[in-house]
């Protein structure tokens, strides 16, 4: 692997970086202050960001399609990702980056239909509607996909929709134009071929968004929806490439969505490893700064060299990803989803305590931050089942 950035990653993280300086970072308060308002829509401040970003060509940097995005193969798109991920809360959607949007806009770009790009990928890369997934469920154990229950019955050229899904980001705005729906289509079917994957418009007679979830508390922007399907009607043309495809379809779009997530959060760990400096430089406790306290000299050095160590591992898990494809680098991108996570989470806790009661306040990012390293250890799959796949993996090597 070559650790160079390439010239082309390189000119977009100047220019992101640019970005966030000039724009994103110094209306976070503002945003902030906005939200209490806006609930689950964007805010003022967001809805500027998106016409600047958009204005600069920051935008849809994700997709690794020329034909629909900027085309950055994975390992030069992960340092832009760690980027947006330092202002959580707004540069992913500012540029058209954020999820669920980028993975649904992935699925579409990879195995939709003509119609279906037309109708429903073209409004979503021009920003113009959101997006939700429904996969996990709430009565089963959703990390082993053969659970899922809810069910999409073919009727001569309709699917019947009915079941619970939960979960789903941005399906409490007003903005979520589109469902993708993974549901049972042939409960008879082995295991990996039971499920398909069906577009499913939010405003289609019988879907009912019951209820925001929050994450410790904390309520989302365009939030975390639970929705009932009862009776829905959609065409058979609304499926995703064909029936029974939909754990194939999920696994492709699961695999570069981690990237995504793992650069993400180590962009949040960089951002409170920065407070945590900054903090510990500006405040005396017993005669001194508290950067001159052993304890927290360690705890510096050891955010320092977990970030690095994370970082180098996620890079390599994208080259993998553009060399050898999803499948071949299943391993090390299970590997990641664990480890990037546990990083961030690591350094924010540290950075929280170093800010003491400021550290679980509402005046600086880190609590939302925790919130949200912590949930991507259960999120886009559970640490113990990654560790599984990579034990299991490490395991056939001696067979």
């Amino acid at each position: 692997m070559d650790f160079e950035h390439s010239k082309r990653s390189r000119k977009y993280q100047e220019r992101l970086n640019a970005f966030m300086e000039e724009f994103v970072y110094p209306v976070e308060p503002a945003h902030e202050q906005e939200r209490v308002t806006a609930g689950c829509e964007a805010t003022a401040s967001l809805r500027g960001l998106k016409t600047e970003a958009r204005s600069q060509g920051l935008w849809n940097l994700f997709l690794p399609n020329e034909e629909w995005g900027a085309g950055l193969a994975n390992v030069e798109y992960a340092p832009l990702a760690e980027i947006t991920g330092r202002s959580i809360e707004l540069a992913p959607e500012a540029t058209n980056c954020s999820a669920p949007d980028t993975g649904n806009m992935e699925v579409l770009a990879d195995f939709g239909s003509r119609e279906q790009q037309q109708d429903w990928l073209v409004p979503l890369l021009n920003g113009e509607i959101r997006s939700c997934f429904a996969m996990t469920e709430p009565e089963v154990a959703s990390s082993d996909p053969r659970n899922l229950a809810a069910t999409a019955e073919r009727r001569g050229d309709e699917y019947v929709i009915n079941g619970t899904k939960w979960w789903a980001t941005g399906a409490m705005s007003a903005d979520c134009k589109i469902a993708i729906f993974m549901g049972v289509t042939d409960p008879k079917a082995e295991p990996r071929r039971r499920y398909s994957m069906i577009l499913v418009p939010m405003d289609t007679p019988g879907v009912e968004v019951v209820r925001d979830l929050s994450v410790f508390g904390f309520h989302e922007r365009g939030g975390h929806g639970e929705v009932k399907f009862t009776d829905v009607r959609v065409p058979t043309e609304n499926v995703i490439a064909d029936e029974g495809d939909g754990y194939m379809i999920a696994q492709a779009r699961l695999g570069p969505g981690r990237i995504h997530h793992c650069m993400r959060v180590l962009g949040m760990g960089e951002r409170a490893f920065d407070l945590m400096v900054v903090r510990a430089k500006e405040r005396t406790a017993f005669g001194s700064a508290l950067s001159a306290k052993g304890v927290v000299q360690d705890w510096i050095a050891e955010a320092r060299w977990r970030l690095e160590q994370a970082r180098l591992l996620v890079l390599r898990t994208a080259w993998l990803l553009d060399t050898v494809g999803n499948r071949a680098a299943r391993r090390e991108i299970s590997a990641i989803k664990v480890v990037a996570p546990r990083t961030a989470l690591w350094v924010i806790d540290r950075a929280i305590q170093v800010c003491g009661g400021a550290g679980v306040a509402q005046d600086t990012p880190l609590p939302r931050m925790w919130a949200g390293a912590r949930t991507l250890q259960i999120a886009d799959g559970p640490d113990e089942v990654h560790n599984m796949v990579v034990a299991r993996r490490e395991i056939g090597r001696y067979e």
